[in-house]
């Protein structure tokens, strides 16, 4: 299959078309040098894409927003933690679409929203806070029954938009990728909920790539998450027409940069934050792309990628927490 029948098949789903253009992919030789040498470093910009403020969940979104608005939804429902990514993404397609905004966060209100928080409440989301993690799908399903029974038609969206259509998404994206560039030896990015993981795997494997694509865990086991993101890429399968997504790339998980927990920095993650930024004035963030620059860094240092090898770190976003 080439990228373009890869396009056309996906095509036929719906999509807002959220991302115009091809996110750029840029080098990164300065890191290089000051990691010391070895492959050549490529950086795939999805931070850097223009529609609020950016980032992988946006994406995912185009597609499954895009379902929600062919069901006649006028309420999107999600969930993610007070300086949610997936939310801010969730609340700027909702707002674009005339829809309403209910999110679900996990922790306190905050006294002065920043970040993603504040962007939330510019956007016109309603907020409803909840205790734990464990509370935030359960009370998707009360809010969603809630507004049925008032007449609205709610549409409840998963953590991260982590679904075999959300991560279509990322199949179109490695379409787009190999339209940049060859295909690079190994992508690592930032692995959570396991979509963008699951379209960056099926994708390379559709278009029989040689990539190997390794996640960088931001909190679950890398068991955990490999299964999750194993059941994504089967039900690829059930949405569009495009062979078989098993087989090469494995679905590679490193959980060893999560270090004390979910969105708690490590000494590996403020370096990699400050190197990214002094040498290639690139901006992570602390609870994702640092900890998965942080992997980056290790494999170059340790020689796990030979001298001529390409990597490419996938920017996911998140940036905004730098205000937070």
């Amino acid at each position: 299959m080439t990228s373009s029948e890869l396009r056309a098949e996906v095509a036929r789903l719906p999509s807002l078309g959220l991302v115009v253009a091809p996110t750029l992919v840029e080098p990164m030789p300065r890191l290089r040098e000051a990691v010391g040498g070895g492959p050549q470093l490529l950086i795939k910009r999805d931070d850097a894409i223009p529609f609020g403020f950016g980032g992988n969940k946006v994406r995912k979104l185009a597609l499954v927003a895009a379902r929600a608005k062919a069901d006649g939804a006028d309420t999107l429902i999600t969930a993610g933690g007070v300086q949610s990514n997936h939310a801010r993404a969730t609340a700027a397609v909702a707002a674009r679409l005339g829809m309403r905004a209910v999110l679900v966060a996990n922790g306190a209100p905050p006294d002065r929203p920043t970040a993603n928080a504040l962007l939330d409440r510019l956007l016109g989301a309603e907020i409803v806070y909840v205790e734990s993690r464990d509370r935030r799908a359960p009370m998707m399903e009360e809010i969603a029954a809630r507004l049925r029974r008032d007449g609205r038609r709610p549409f409840t969206i998963p953590i991260g938009a982590s679904t075999p259509l959300g991560a279509l998404g990322y199949v179109l994206a490695i379409a787009e990728l190999v339209d940049q560039i060859p295909a690079p030896d190994v992508i690592v990015h930032a692995t959570s909920s396991g979509g963008t993981q699951a379209g960056l795997v099926a994708g390379c494997r559709l278009l029989n790539l040689p990539t190997r694509v390794v996640g960088i865990s931001a909190d679950d086991s890398a068991a955990s998450l490999e299964a999750t993101i194993a059941q994504i890429v089967d039900g690829i399968g059930a949405l569009i027409d495009v062979g078989d997504a098993s087989g090469h790339p494995a679905i590679e998980v490193d959980d060893s940069f999560v270090g004390d927990g979910y969105g708690i920095p490590t000494a590996a993650s403020r370096e990699a934050i400050e190197l990214a930024a002094r040498c290639e004035a690139i901006f992570l963030d602390p609870t994702y792309t640092a900890k998965a620059m942080a992997g980056l860094v290790a494999r170059v240092r340790a020689g796990t990628v030979r001298d001529g090898q390409t990597i490419l770190f996938w920017h996911t976003g998140g940036q905004v927490a730098l205000f937070a």
